[in-house]
Formats: structure tokens, C-alpha cells, sequence
């Protein structure tokens, strides 16, 4: 595209006449004609190019096919610009005169006008011939424009008509239809990065890859990828439109072709013009991040010298490449820490978001009086904080309603703002204090922001998944918003934690006796729930849990107590019952493991 080539003035007429259109029309009609202009610049530039001596076959063929996809983007958005220009004209005289042409056709006259003069100025100083033209070409627009608001005038009074805006241009075979392409349904989200050198696009791409488990595209590989498959000998060459559409079909294959993949990434975004086009045919699917940071920044982490990145820079920036931030969706400062940049992709890549939560209070479930009393006690107090504290829930057998006095554990989650942490780790102590000893509580204390950049333990993910199925919470500020997890998410976690927990149950077992009993059957049903996440099973408390667990290819059936027994015998200090069977449970189960990890 020629660079500062001028912008198209509509005269005075025109333009008043254009004001007294609604809002939303006249958005309409300014983007329209902007991108009418922009067309008719890189017609012309393409149509210079063709005429090159130096041109290879290939590239004239090019040429062509970008000269064909502009002019029918330029009809096309012709007939658009009068679908609102026609609105102007009073259609209650039919007998009035009919005009040659529409509005929309004198509007592109002018602009091509525009361009014939800015070229004959360029060209001047060096031809004198062309020099001199130029006076009458500008006499030429003058004409044009008082003629056209004599149109305008015209017909807005009715005593013009205008003739039908459609073009009917072909382009192509008359037996294919053009329709626009629009994205796969399997393409569900894109996020493109952009930036300068050395911004960091490629490192953050990656932990997305990792982390959020993206296809990781670049935009020149499908480029390349369109080019090849259309017989394009350089696609760089092709209008933004025409690159933004062989962009969208070749993301369009690949989430077809894995349509399990829930999010791609592609990079580098240099151009402006090919990415605002994408954005407009893919809307909100697509997400576009401008990575900044200081050119000290970038050169330190480079490792290179200045002018190497200088260098880059130029050619990304004749591009347009800074440019892109005007346009992007998120502008990322990427001058500070690697946990701040990371806290902001995942925000971006899994949007929190608002949640219906149930509220009950501590009377309603199932805990003994006492232990009620001391919750809502403390629910209160943490309550009268303000909006700093903004979720407190029961979770586990309280959220549940199996909680067993003199077993269950209270395992208790806090979401606070950071100023206020202090203040709740007061209040847990007088919860503390006023349990007495009737349960032992297990506090969980995050702040927003930790949840947002999905910041989780897997035991935390799998809280916040409860809250998610309605188990009920003690005090929810308005409007919170929560990471949401899915089975996916809970099924790779357990992946995570399952090595830890397999490893504190070894170390429990080698120091069984009556003391840790507790401690070893509550490890044991945490293992068996995460071996059974793995295999997509769900199952609710310890006793299905651990019957499922029997069922699992090449275990013997685990013959373990009920929890309503093994907690009784824990109670009544009556363990030896039951300390065996739950044993050996746990040899069974290690045993099981190892050998399948030995496979």
C-alpha cells in the first residue's frame, strides 16, 4: 500500500446531508467509504506493480488475482455505501428525472480522482508534461464535487431519482458462486500476538502451548500452507482481504482436522491491514495481544546488539507492525516479571467468569451446633470486612453433607484481596479458638488474582469445580467472578497430584499403626478418586469411590470397612478391626501402581 497517500474529503453537500443519517448508519457509511479509498490505493498500487519489466509469470499471475479480489471488493463495497446513501433520497417522487449513476459511484470517481492527483504531483517533479495536467485535474475535482452536491441536493428534495445500486459484476466462472468465508464451527478461539523484536510473542505463545494446551500456528506457515494449495507464488503480495480470508481457510482445515483442540495461537502479527481484516471476519474468535516493552527491554533480553534490534524493528514497523496495538485487544506491558505476564495470558486465554452460587448458612449443613455456631461466628466477622473479602465456603464432606463429627476434617476457603489477609488470619484464629478442639479446621486462603491467573493446586481447582456444581457457599460478594475448571482440567490435575499423594500414602504405611489410621484410609480414597479422574469416572464419597476403584483393570477388589465403620473404630479407639483391611488396601493399591507404571 502507498504509504501517505491522502484521505478522501467528501464536500460540504455531501457530508451535511450524511449528518442527518442515524448513529449506527453513519458509522456504517464512514467505514465503508474509508475502506472504499484504502481499496482503490492498493488497486492502483497493484496495478503499477504488474507493469513491472522484471516480473516473473508467476508474480504477474498474482497480480492479477489481487487486481480481480479488489475490484470485486470494490463493487462490493460500493453497493454497500449506497444501501446507505439511498436512504437520503425522497422516495415519494417516481416521475422525477433518473440520474446516470448512484451516489456511491460518483463517491468512488472521487476517490480515484484523489489518487490521480497525488500520483501527478509525486510524478511532477521529475516530468513536466505530467506537471502540467495537474491544475486541470484539480479543476476536474472541484467540478466533480460541486456536481455532486447539486446531486445530493437533488434528491434529497426529489427532484432526482437514482438509478438501482446493484452491480451484478462476475469475477471467476459464472458456475461457481462467491460466498465469504466465515470460521469453522470447530474454531472456537485464536489468540494472534503481536509486537516488535524481542517482545516476547513466541515466549508467550509457548507457555499458552503448555499451559492451556494450544496449537501454536504461524502466520507465514499458513501462508505458505494457502499459497501452495491455491498456486500463489507470493501471497505477501495479495490484498489484506485476500490474506486475511487464506489465513481464516487455513485455520478453518486445521481445527477440522483436530477438532478437539479448543485454542490456536498464531504469530507474528506485522500487518496491520491483514489482521483488522481478520478481526472483522472472525469477530470476538479472535483475540489480538500487543506485547510491549521499552526498546532497553527488548535489547537486554535479546542479547544482541542494539542495532540488530533497531534493524528488526524497521522492517516489522514498514510493515505496520506497531500499528497492530491501535487494534489489539489486549496491549500486554512486558517490561516486568515473568509471573505478571503470565497472570495476564491466563486471564486472557480462560476469561473468568460470573457464577451462580447457592448460599447456605453453617446451620444447614449437617455440623453439630457448636461447630455451626463457631461458622457462622466466624462468617460474620470475616463478612463485616467489606467487599476485600469476597467468597468463604465449606468444602469436602461439609459442602457435601457427610460430614462425620470426631472425623471430617473442616476444610474451609477463603477468597480475600491480599490487604485484607491479615485481618482473616485473626479471625481464623478465634475460629480456632472457638471450636475448642471439636473439629480441626484446614484453612485454604487465596486472593483474587491468584484464582484469575489460575494460580490452583489441584485440590483448590477441585473446590472451586464443587462451587461450580451448586455445593453451597457461606458468603459470596455481588458480581464474583471464578475461574471455571472443567473435567479436563480436574482429570490432568490429578495427573499432577496423584505422584504426591502415592508418596505421603508409602510413607504412611511404613509408620501404620493406630495413630495414622485416619490419615492412611483418607489417603487411600484420595488415591482411588484420582486414579478414577483419570479414567473419566465420578464418583461421590469414600464408599463408591473405593468400589470403583475395585473395578479398575488388573486390581484386586479392594475389601476395605465402610467409612461409617472405619470412622466409628477411629472414634471409639477400637482400630485393630480395621486397621488390617485398610492396609492391606493400601499394599494392594501400591503394589497396583507400580506395576502398571513398570509396564
Amino acid at each position: 500500500m502507498t504509504q501517505n497517500s491522502p484521505p478522501l474529503l467528501l464536500p460540504p453537500g455531501l457530508a451535511r446531508a450524511i449528518a442527518t443519517l442515524q448513529d449506527k448508519d453513519r458509522r456504517r457509511l464512514d467505514d465503508t467509504v474509508t475502506r472504499l479509498h484504502t481499496v482503490n490505493r492498493r488497486l492502483w498500487d497493484t496495478e503499477d506493480r504488474v507493469r513491472g519489466a522484471l516480473l516473473s509469470a508467476a508474480q504477474v499471475a498474482d497480480c492479477k488475482r489481487e487486481i480481480d479480489q479488489l475490484n470485486a471488493e470494490r463493487n462490493a463495497l460500493a453497493e454497500r455505501a449506497d444501501e446507505v446513501l439511498g436512504s437520503l433520497a425522497d422516495a415519494g417522487r417516481a416521475d422525477a428525472p433518473l440520474h446516470t449513476e448512484t451516489l456511491a459511484s460518483v463517491v468512488d470517481r472521487l476517490s480515484v480522482l484523489t489518487l490521480r492527483i497525488w500520483h501527478s504531483e509525486r510524478a511532477g517533479a521529475r516530468d513536466e508534461l505530467t506537471r502540467r495536467r495537474i491544475p486541470a485535474l484539480r479543476s476536474q475535482r472541484e467540478e466533480l464535487c460541486a456536481a455532486l452536491d447539486v446531486l445530493v441536493t437533488d434528491v434529497v428534495a426529489g427532484r432526482r431519482r437514482l438509478p438501482v445500486p446493484a452491480r451484478f459484476k462476475l469475477y471467476g466462472r459464472d458456475d461457481i458462486t462467491p460466498t465469504e468465508i466465515k470460521p469453522s464451527r470447530h474454531l472456537r478461539r485464536v489468540i494472534a500476538f503481536g509486537g516488535l523484536s524481542e517482545c516476547g510473542k513466541s515466549t508467550s505463545a509457548d507457555f499458552v502451548r503448555r499451559m492451556c494446551g494450544a496449537q501454536r500456528l504461524k502466520i507465514g506457515f499458513l501462508l505458505r500452507q494457502a499459497a501452495h494449495r491455491e498456486g500463489l507464488a507470493d501471497p505477501y503480495a495479495l490484498s489484506a482481504r485476500r490474506q486475511a480470508e487464506l489465513l481464516l481457510g487455513e485455520l478453518n482445515r486445521f481445527a477440522d482436522a483436530h477438532v478437539d483442540t479448543r485454542l490456536f495461537t498464531i504469530e507474528s502479527v506485522h500487518d496491520d491491514t491483514s489482521i483488522a481484516e481478520l478481526k472483522q471476519l472472525m469477530g470476538d474468535l479472535l483475540q489480538i495481544v500487543y506485547l510491549d516493552a521499552s526498546f532497553a527491554v527488548r535489547v537486554e533480553r535479546s542479547g544482541t546488539p542494539a542495532q540488530a534490534v533497531a534493524a528488526k524493528d524497521e522492517i516489522k514497523m514498514s510493515r505496520g507492525a506497531h500499528q497492530v496495538a491501535a487494534l489489539a485487544d489486549h496491549v500486554l506491558d512486558n517490561s516486568g516479571s515473568i509471573a505478571a505476564l503470565r497472570a495476564r495470558l491466563r486471564r486472557i486465554t480462560a476469561p473468568p467468569a460470573a457464577t451462580a452460587l447457592r448460599v447456605a448458612t453453617p446451620y444447614g449443613l449437617g455440623l453439630p451446633a457448636a461447630i455451626a455456631s463457631a461458622t457462622a461466628d466466624f462468617t460474620d466477622a470475616v463478612r463485616a470486612y467489606g467487599p476485600g473479602v469476597r467468597l468463604v465456603a465449606l468444602t469436602g464432606s461439609p459442602g457435601e453433607g457427610t460430614w462425620i463429627g470426631g472425623w471430617s476434617d473442616l476444610d474451609l476457603l477463603v477468597i480475600a484481596e491480599h490487604e485484607v489477609t491479615g485481618r482473616v488470619h485473626e479471625a481464623l484464629e478465634q475460629y480456632r479458638t472457638a471450636l475448642n478442639g471439636a473439629a480441626s479446621l484446614g484453612p485454604t486462603l487465596v486472593t483474587p488474582g491468584e484464582l484469575t491467573a489460575r494460580r490452583l493446586t489441584p485440590r483448590l481447582a477441585f473446590a472451586l469445580h464443587q462451587l461450580q456444581q451448586g455445593r453451597p457457599v457461606l458468603h459470596t460478594a455481588p458480581g464474583i467472578e471464578l475461574p471455571t475448571i472443567s473435567r479436563d482440567e480436574l482429570a490432568l490435575a490429578a495427573v499432577r497430584e496423584l505422584p504426591q499423594v502415592i508418596l505421603t500414602m508409602r510413607r504412611l504405611r511404613a509408620e501404620a499403626g493406630p495413630a495414622t489410621l485416619r490419615q492412611l484410609y483418607k489417603h487411600l480414597v484420595l488415591a482411588c478418586r484420582l486414579l478414577l479422574r483419570e479414567h473419566d469416572q465420578w464418583e461421590p464419597g469414600p464408599d463408591l469411590i473405593l468400589a470403583a476403584a475395585s473395578r479398575m483393570p488388573g486390581l484386586t477388589a479392594l475389601s476395605v470397612p465402610s467409612l461409617a465403620e472405619t470412622s466409628s473404630a477411629w472414634r471409639d479407639g477400637d482400630t485393630e478391626p480395621v486397621l488390617k483391611p485398610v492396609t492391606a488396601a493400601v499394599d494392594q493399591l501400591l503394589a497396583w501402581y507400580a506395576a502398571q507404571l513398570a509396564a
